[in-house]
């Protein structure tokens, strides 16, 4: 759900989801089938980013990424078959994106009086007021700035109950206490605007811009939501993301600026190297191909390297460890996830002993068959690194074929109430 209008046409249309990582561009052209309610990715398109386009997953230079993003969408056009792609979803990441859900409690004045849709709009206006004012006050702490304008890019209902009983709807329900709770996810106007001029450089009908970990955390569905919880972390160029999910409902995301790129640099510091030499080595020790000693040094590099990452994931959990036991699932995706040590770190107790995890940890990846309603027709997408961009198709196709067409629109119309006052 996004805060962008969206407008669809006949089944016989492409889209194009753009993920602009700080490493590499992807860009999958993918049309939706009505009647398998499937994505279907026709072509696929990647780019290496140059090293100054960009800077903690957010854009530095814009006529770069525009570069970098025409050359990976102009290789999927082609293998797509197809000449024009302009209806697009683009991804966003950095560490002022930020994604929390809050709980409202409302006691209604008549509880034997249908919950009609006045009532309903005026509880979910007073979730978004709060949830708006909560992330601002964030947003000012963590950058000493009052005046941080911030918008609203996606939105989900997580959990809604009456006197205590879980409903997915609450129109036409009694009852004297209604608690609802919503995701938010927002990101400074000056990311979204450097998206939107790169987006109409670009010549894209920009429908919906999604916070990427949002996008990842939705992707994943199971037989019975409502008993699954997991950490989704996702390992990138720049940055970090970090999902909490608990019963289903998204909880909460979290980024930090470490990522694959932190890795290289450190390479290119230690050998006196340059980075794109740096970033070589980095790749052969992934694939075993470096000889034994350098791998021996390596792996002790990336070993102190990890830990601070390690740090990197603690604090971001911590938050969500306040009110709650944490899910003892993690799923790793993003290219940088690939690094030897990463899972592995993931599994010592020494950093997860003072997280309230129940029981040991289980650390898995996402991999591209993992994202069920998402059908990958060329044979290229095969690995957690193409996690993102297929979350990103996914958000389009729930939205395509209108899952949540009334509650979305509530959402969105509140916030855009919110924004003119």
């Amino acid at each position: 759900m996004s805060w962008l209008p969206f407008s669809f046409g006949s089944d016989k249309k492409v889209y194009l989801a753009l993920d602009i990582g700080t490493e590499v561009v992807k860009a999958l052209v993918f049309r939706i089938d009505r009647e398998t309610k499937r994505a279907e990715v026709i072509g696929v398109g990647r780019t290496r980013q140059k090293i100054g386009n960009m800077q903690n997953g957010a854009v530095s230079d814009i006529a770069g990424v525009v570069a970098s993003s025409r050359e990976a969408i102009a290789l999927a056009k082609k293998k797509a078959g197809v000449k024009e792609v302009r209806k697009s979803i683009i991804g966003i990441a950095g560490e002022l994106v930020k994604g929390t859900t809050t709980t409202v409690h409302y006691d209604r004045v008549n509880p034997t009086i249908h919950i009609g849709m006045q009532e309903l709009r005026m509880i979910i206006e007073k979730v978004q007021e709060k949830a708006f004012e909560r992330i601002k006050r964030q947003l000012a702490w963590e950058t000493g700035q009052d005046d941080i304008d911030a918008k609203l890019i996606n939105a989900a209902l997580v959990d809604v109950q009456i006197d205590g009983y879980k409903v997915t709807n609450p129109l036409n329900f009694q009852g004297h206490e209604v608690s609802m709770s919503v995701f938010n996810a927002y990101a400074p106007m000056m990311h979204l605007g450097a998206l939107g001029t790169i987006a109409k450089d670009l010549g894209l009908d920009l429908m919906s811009i999604a916070a990427e970990p949002y996008a990842v955390a939705r992707a994943v569905e199971v037989e019975d939501m409502t008993d699954f919880s997991a950490i989704f972390v996702d390992v990138g160029g720049g940055t970090t993301d970090i999902a909490i999910v608990r019963s289903g409902g998204l909880e909460g995301t979290k980024m930090f600026a470490v990522g694959g790129r932190a890795f290289t640099k450190r390479l290119a510091q230690v050998f006196n190297i340059t980075f794109e030499e740096a970033e070589k080595m980095k790749i052969a020790y992934s694939f075993g191909q470096l000889p034994p000693e350098q791998m021996r040094s390596v792996a002790d590099l990336f070993q102190e390297d990890c830990h601070v990452w390690l740090g990197g994931v603690e604090l971001s959990l911590l938050e969500f460890a306040e009110t709650d036991l944490l899910p003892t699932r993690i799923f790793l995706c993003g290219g940088g996830s690939a690094l030897p040590g990463i899972k592995s770190s993931l599994l010592l107790e020494e950093w997860s002993a003072g997280l309230p995890f129940p029981k040991n940890l289980q650390v898995s990846y996402l991999q591209p068959k993992d994202i069920v309603r998402v059908v990958d027709t060329t044979g290229e997408l095969t690995n957690p690194q193409d996690i993102t961009p297929l979350g990103l198709v996914n958000l389009i196709l729930i939205d395509e074929l209108d899952e949540e067409k009334m509650l979305s629109g509530l959402l969105r119309r509140s916030m855009e109430s919110i924004d003119k006052k």
